[in-house]
Order: structure tokens, then C-alpha cells, then sequence
């Protein structure tokens, strides 16, 4: 087999001297972040930790902006939200052990959303590799097989020549669809050495696209265009592949109704006429979906809160559009296509014939007018009196992120996301302590638009320790927290089920007082007057925070 070298760039004598000749002291942490700015990152989170030390001196070295957390999982949580507000990869770098360990749940989080995180960790040194016990400080017998059925790609370097080609294997990985956390892990000794490899220029890892096959967007397209009711469910793939103008044309084309999933909000216009929007957990909007004779879903898997609680019955054919084959038919027999959605979305609306249907607007008004005589018969005026506040206070192009909390459960089905890609939660893999720390890596990919993290108290221990970061790095960051005196919603589930609820009630701090120890201002606000102190506290910059002491409820579920 003969190769064509004509094409690749000829090096200058300069460029041939300099890489004969790099520069001292250099060592395998610097091969790390010359890395990292060679495929474009230019921000890392993380923390450091003894093992690790080679990478984080090496930054000092760099170019790279650093946002150092103060727990683990937290700067987790900051590289997913980078890694889904800017559809770039977001590196993670992390110490050995505990350190690695303590990022599990944030990247259980990172691969159920498909946010593209990069965790470069750490590794006992070479010689204790193996599962031979050595005793090193932090040594697990095999730290790698914790994350292996976590992330999308585990990559083991061993020697200071590897690292570069693991770290690009792995980006490529991050950002090929679905996108999703990786794992590379480096020895403490090679991270020290001094290496004399050349230093690392420019890097293509450019992620390989996910084509729909041809045949099956020509079944789709014949059985959308001839379709009598058809629906569309948009989760979020569509968010992930930047699709959201694709779906709406496509949806305006065949006149099909369409509701988003809680991790697709944004995706579809909320006001628009053939927008269910997203009232998932409605039995009304699941006998909707159900009578629908071809039912297009576009990246999402139809999963627990997708399916109101796998109630969903569909008696019409499914298209189903997702990038993750493990999630085509994985609930319900499909024509399944397996593509990024953005990739399918545009081939289908090239080939579906357009389809008028006046009657679609009417059928989608009165869904949404029971939806609401539903709720409003439940004397849950407080609840949407706050949620609308919020909305009202919130900048429309804002990005909000919501932890697992009574109100971002009432957000899922019944907060209008303006736009695409503004509205994120933690209820992929349905962790706590999500909302604030995610907040800090959106503010960070971007300084110039104000971000509202949403928590409970419960939710809100878990991160306290972020007001020193937000103080630290002066992000505008607005904190609303919720205050109920416990965890609210498992109070609910356990009154429901049990009579009583057990271990639900906390004792907490004074959050005011304890973010303005911190250097943060803080408000304590009513529900009277949160739009008001809201709007305030995300106006002023840098970080702030707004306590809501307020009991809410819960509507009422239809699918039990």
C-alpha cells in the first residue's frame, strides 16, 4: 500500500530546529495542556490532588483558563453545563482515587444528558498499575473499571508518547453522537518525567458524523406525509444537535403537533400554535400522544418521565431518530434510525411532501385548555405564582440550571424556555446538587449574560462550598434557593406512600447570612416579592443569592 505525501505540510527549518530542539523542563504534564489548547480547549475545571500535581503546574505554562472547584463532583457538574451551553469539549482534571472517584456522579449526569466531558485523571505510578497492591497512596485495584461503564471511552496511558494520542482518541470520542464523558487516565511518573518530545501543535480529532441510512428516512418520510394525526416527540438530542430550526420546519411542513421532553426544553417554541409544549406527566397529553397513527420521535429514548412513568401505550407507528443505538426500540417497537438528529432531521424535511391539517391547532388548544382546568382545580395558585415570577425575573436568552427540587419539577412541564439549549436539570441521572455548580461552568463558558441556578435547601448543602468558587472567580451567578425545611418532594412521595415521612426533615443554616460570610449579597425574599429581588440580584453583577423560605406542592401525578 503506497501513501500520498504531497499533501501534508512541510516543515521550515525553523519548525524542524524548534522540534529537535524543545524547550527545558518540560514533563508529561506539559504534553497534557499542550494537548488540550492543540484541539481548541481553552478553559479546564477541576481540583487538585497529589498524583495530579505535574498537570496542574504545567497549566502555568498554558494558555488554558482554569476554574478550580471545590469538590469533585462539583467541578463535574461545572464541565457538563460547559460542555452542553457550548457543544464543546470540557476537560476535567482530577487526582487519583477518592478524588477520581468522587466525580462518579457527575458523570453519570454528563453521559444521561450527552454533555461532553474530557475527566483527564491521575494514576498511582506506573510500577503499581496492575492490581498488585503496592500500597500506594490512593490505589485502587482498578480505577479505570469504576468509570468503564459510566463514560463512552476509557483510555490508559502508560508512557509520555501515549498521552497525546489518548487525549485526542478520547475528545473525538466526547464529540462524536451522542456526545458523552470520556475517561484518560495518566501515571503520577509520567506526568513527572521531563520529556523531550517535541511540543504539540495544532490537533485533528474531528468527531466522525452520524448519518441517517437512506431507505429509512424515505419510510419515514412516505409515513409522515401520509399520515392522518401525526405527533412529534422532540427530546434532547434535538437540543444537543443544535436542531431545533430543523424540527420546526419540519413540524410546520407536515402541520404535526409537537411536545418536548424535560431534557429537550427549548427545542420547539412554547407559544407556538402546534406546541404542546411539555406536560409529560399529564395523562391528557399521554392519550394525545397515544391516538396519534404515526408518532415521530426525535432524540430521545422514551424513557421513565419521557413515557409518564412507562403509561404510555402508543397505538399508532413509531418513528424513532436517536443517535444512541442502545436506545433505538429500547422501550417501544420503531422504525428506528440510528443518526444525529440534526443529520435526519434536515434529510426528512427534504423528503416528506408538505401536509395541511387546520384541525391540528384546534386539537392542540384544547389539549393544553384540559391540561390547565386540571391543574387549576388542584388550588396550586403559589406554585405557579413562583414559576412565573421566576420567568418574569429571568433574561430570555439566560441559561437557567435546575436541581432535583419541587420547582424545577414544576419547571419540566410548565416553564416556558425561550430558546433552545437555555433551560438545563439534572433529571438524566436524577442526582442532587446539580443547579449550582452547574451554573458556575455555564458563567464560565460565558461571562457576559447572567445565570440562575434554582435549588432546595436539601439540594443547596450539597454545594455550599461553591460560594467560595463563584466569589473567587466573580461569576454572575444568581443562586435562588428555595428553602422548605427539608427535602420537599421526598416528603411528598413518602406522606403519599407511607402516611408519614421519615429522614426527610433537616436542620439548615441561615443562607443568607452564610453567603454573605462568603462575600456573596444575599436576599430574603417572599413569593410577593421574588420577581422583583430576583431581577435585582440578576442584574447587579457577579454572583448573588435569593432565599425563598416557602412550602410548595407538587400537582397531582396521572399515572398512578
Amino acid at each position: 500500500m503506497s501513501h500520498d505525501h504531497d499533501d501534508r505540510p512541510q516543515l521550515t527549518a525553523a519548525q524542524a530546529e524548534a522540534a529537535l530542539n524543545p524547550p527545558p523542563g518540560r514533563n508529561g504534564g506539559d504534553l497534557v495542556v499542550e494537548t488540550l489548547q492543540g484541539l481548541g480547549a481553552t478553559t479546564v475545571f477541576g481540583l487538585p490532588g497529589q498524583h495530579a500535581l505535574g498537570m496542574f503546574d504545567a497549566l502555568r505554562r498554558s494558555s488554558l483558563s482554569y476554574v478550580g472547584l471545590r469538590v469533585e463532583n462539583n467541578a463535574g457538574f461545572a464541565a457538563d453545563a460547559y460542555g452542553r451551553i457550548t457543544g464543546e469539549v470540557a476537560p476535567l482534571l482530577l487526582s487519583t482515587g477518592p478524588g477520581a472517584l468522587t466525580s462518579l456522579a457527575a458523570l453519570q449526569e454528563a453521559a444521561a444528558a450527552s454533555a461532553p466531558v474530557l475527566a483527564i485523571s491521575s494514576q498511582i505510578p506506573t510500577a503499581g498499575l496492575g492490581g498488585g497492591r503496592h500500597g500506594y497512596l490512593h490505589e485502587l485495584r482498578d480505577q479505570k473499571a469504576s468509570f468503564r461503564d459510566i463514560v463512552k471511552s476509557v483510555h490508559t496511558v502508560r508512557a509520555a508518547s501515549q498521552i497525546t494520542s489518548a487525549i485526542a482518541a478520547a475528545w473525538e470520542s466526547a464529540l462524536t453522537a451522542p456526545h458523552g464523558p470520556v475517561w484518560v487516565e495518566i501515571p503520577q511518573d509520567v506526568l513527572l518525567a521531563e520529556t523531550v518530545l517535541p511540543v504539540v501543535s495544532a490537533l485533528d480529532a474531528t468527531p466522525r458524523e452520524l448519518y441517517p441510512r437512506p431507505e429509512l428516512t424515505l419510510a419515514a418520510a412516505h409515513l409522515l406525509s401520509h399520515a392522518e394525526r401525526p405527533a412529534i416527540i422532540a427530546g434532547g438530542g434535538v437540543v444537543r444537535s443544535d436542531a431545533a430550526g430543523k424540527l420546526r420546519a419540519l413540524a410546520e411542513k407536515i402541520d404535526a403537533p409537537v411536545v418536548t421532553t424535560f431534557g429537550g426544553k427549548g427545542a420547539f417554541p412554547w407559544e407556538h400554535p402546534l406546541s404542546l409544549r411539555s406536560w409529560l406527566e399529564d395523562r391528557y397529553t399521554t392519550d394525545f400522544l397515544e391516538s396519534a397513527d404515526v408518532l415521530l420521535v426525535v432524540g430521545s429514548g422514551l424513557g421513565e418521565l419521557s413515557s409518564n412513568y412507562h403509561t404510555f401505550a402508543p397505538r399508532g407507528r413509531i418513528i424513532q431518530i436517536e443517535a444512541d443505538a442502545g436506545k433505538l426500540e429500547s422501550n417501544h417497537p420503531a422504525l428506528g434510525i440510528h443518526s444525529d438528529a440534526r443529520e435526519a432531521l434536515a434529510d426528512l424535511l427534504d423528503a416528506v411532501e408538505p401536509r395541511e391539517d387546520d384541525t391540528a391547532p384546534e386539537r392542540v388548544r384544547a389539549l393544553l385548555e384540559k391540561v390547565h382546568d386540571r391543574i387549576a382545580a388542584q388550588d396550586l395558585t403559589l406554585e405557579q405564582q413562583v414559576l412565573a415570577s421566576v420567568r418574569e425575573a429571568l433574561p430570555d436568552t439566560s441559561p437557567s440550571f435546575w436541581d432535583m427540587t419541587i420547582l424545577a419539577y414544576w419547571a419540566w412541564s410548565a416553564f416556558d424556555a425561550r430558546h433552545p439549549n437555555t433551560m438545563h436539570s439534572a433529571q438524566g441521572a436524577g442526582g442532587l446538587g446539580y443547579g449550582f455548580p452547574a451554573a458556575i461552568g455555564a458563567a464560565a463558558a460565558d461571562r457576559t449574560r447572567p445565570v440562575l441556578a434554582v435549588s432546595g435547601d436539601g439540594g443547596a448543602m450539597y454545594s455550599i462550598a461553591e460560594l467560595a468558587t463563584v466569589r473567587q472567580y466573580d461569576l454572575p451567578v444568581t443562586w435562588l434557593i428555595v428553602d422548605d425545611g427539608g427535602y420537599g418532594i421526598l416528603r411528598e412521595y413518602m406522606t403519599g406512600a407511607f402516611g408519614e415521612a421519615t429522614a426527610t426533615e433537616l436542620s439548615r443554616p441561615d443562607f443568607v447570612a452564610l453567603a454573605e460570610s462568603f462575600g456573596v449579597p444575599a436576599v430574603r425574599t417572599t413569593p410577593e416579592t421574588l420577581a422583583a429581588d430576583l431581577g435585582r440580584a440578576l442584574a447587579a453583577p457577579g454572583p448573588s443569592v435569593v432565599v425563598l423560605p416557602a412550602l410548595l406542592r407538587m400537582f397531582e401525578p396521572t399515572h398512578l
